[in-house]
């Protein structure tokens, strides 16, 4: 079908673009899906590498990409503007000047620019990632070259499915990112977390005593990929956001065994259910944190239909201490919603989410302080603003901090703070994959304030003046700087 306005109606479009480029390379010898991608991949993450298509995996019938955001450039481009802050500001201006309030007046303020520019998924009769069916016995996981990233990890799994629910009352549709363990030919371990919607239409499902069905899309057109991981409010429909993003419909398509509808230009499609109160063993995997996270108990689910592309590619991701390929999509999130922070916490100038925090334990935030402890005031409010509930670490700075500049912002955390008056010590609740704290779950939380102190907070020596050079002096450096000779 041709495009009619988004660059790239597939994962293979994106592709295309980004070998054009010249940020993609093709990996023509054969290797080995366990370990050996993870170790490649890796290293080219490090070193600000292109994006990888392993032509030749030797396990699994279909090609490998991979590293396709691990850059904001490439992130950029699979969202197909010049500069992720595109996006937030195409936000922030269809919000103004209605400034809401709270965390409702966020979600109904981003609700109206969903209708605003109302671009609802499109239902298609037919659809190529249904070219190809597997059903019964034909099923068989291990056509799919899943990965086994770390030698710790519990076996192979497949770390960028699109998982699909829909909450079995309200009918209400949810679209998830979650890593899945591969148990046999056919069944995969679900690894949603305690915090994510699917976990509650799976409760519910269980109290009803009924059967969960599940969708996974693999190798999905970028917008959609990106869309399956932003923070958004339970009630916002994440095709209508990619719809946003993509400014354009979403096809979607029925799926051929389960009430539910996938992307009808996914490369891959995994149908099934869930059987109530049934868990197995998942895990060791080697996770974003850099650390193993522990075998638990999760949901399983049977599969019972395989569909797929006939030239299909398989998409995947590899997770690991920082820097990763997560990085390009921990930016676009922290660029996109902004404007929203911002609209819910007016004293916010800017914000940055560290990659070493991975993106949730750690937020730099510069405020234009105006009032005693105005920078604690912001502290609660972020830990009070949906998923930044998570973030472990607040520093607070002033507006004349660069937030990206960490140089800067830990000059001023190692020197503008008393440490026995400007640090707030709370608890709350932490990410699922959190070790350090001592319960799951929750855990504790500081927030620095590296402002300036005021009198009314009880600073009466004055602060002092920042020494800074004069502005004739850099100009005339500036010009003659060749001169020098340095």
């Amino acid at each position: 079908m041709a495009v009619r306005g988004f660059p790239y109606t597939d994962l293979l479009d994106f592709l295309a673009a980004l070998e054009r480029a010249g940020e993609l390379r093709r990996v023509r010898v054969p290797v080995d899906p366990t370990l050996e991608i993870s170790e490649i991949v890796t290293r080219t993450v490090r070193e600000g590498g292109p994006a990888l298509l392993f032509e030749r995996p030797t396990r699994g019938e279909l090609p490998v990409a991979i590293n396709l955001f691990g850059t904001e450039k490439r992130m950029a481009m699979a969202l197909g503007v010049d500069s992720l802050d595109e996006v937030g500001a195409r936000i922030g201006a269809l919000i103004k000047p209605e400034l809401p309030v709270g965390w409702s007046g966020i979600r109904e303020g981003l609700g109206k620019v969903m209708q605003l520019k109302s671009v609802p998924p499109r239902k298609v009769k037919t659809a190529p990632c249904q070219q190809v069916v597997y059903s019964g016995d034909d099923v068989d996981l291990g056509r799919l070259p899943g990965l086994q990233v770390w030698p710790g990890d519990g076996g192979i799994f497949h770390n960028y499915g699109l998982t699909h629910t829909k909450h079995p009352e309200t009918g209400k549709r949810n679209l998830g990112l979650y890593r899945l363990q591969q148990h046999s030919r056919n069944t995969l371990g679900m690894h949603w977390q305690i915090h994510k919607d699917s976990t509650a239409h799976h409760a519910v499902a269980e109290r009803l005593g009924q059967r969960l069905p599940v969708a996974v899309a693999i190798g999905c057109d970028p917008v959609v990929s990106y869309a399956a991981s932003a923070p958004l409010p339970s009630d916002i429909d994440e095709y209508l956001f990619a719809g946003f993003l993509r400014g354009e419909r979403v096809e979607m398509v029925d799926c051929l065994t389960v009430p539910l509808q996938v992307p009808a230009h996914a490369q891959i499609v995994l149908e099934g259910y869930l059987e109530p109160g049934e868990r197995l063993p998942e895990g060791p995997f080697g996770d974003h944190t850099g650390f193993y996270t522990p075998v638990e108990p999760f949901p399983v689910l049977h599969i019972e239909t395989m569909t797929m592309q006939r030239d299909a590619v398989y998409h995947s991701i590899v997770t690991s201490k920082p820097p990763q390929e997560d990085h390009g999509l921990g930016k676009a999130t922290e660029r996109i919603f902004q404007p929203l922070l911002k609209l819910l916490i007016p004293d916010i100038v800017d914000y940055d989410l560290p990659a070493a925090g991975v993106f949730h334990n750690c937020a730099i935030v510069s405020i234009r302080k105006r009032y005693p402890k105005h920078a604690q005031k912001v502290m609660n409010a972020i830990w009070g603003a949906h998923l930044m509930s998570l973030t472990k670490l607040i520093v607070i700075v002033d507006e004349d901090c660069d937030v990206h500049d960490y140089h800067e912002v830990a000059f001023r955390a190692f020197g503008n703070v008393d440490y026995a008056r400007d640090l707030l010590l709370t608890e709350g609740p932490v990410d699922h994959l959190d070790h350090s704290s001592y319960q799951q779950f929750w855990g504790g939380k500081v927030g620095v304030d590296a402002t300036r102190k005021l009198p009314t907070e009880g600073y009466t020596r004055g602060w002092p003046e920042e020494m800074t050079m004069a502005p004739e002096v850099v100009s005339l450096v500036d010009k003659r700087w060749k001169e020098y000779g340095i």
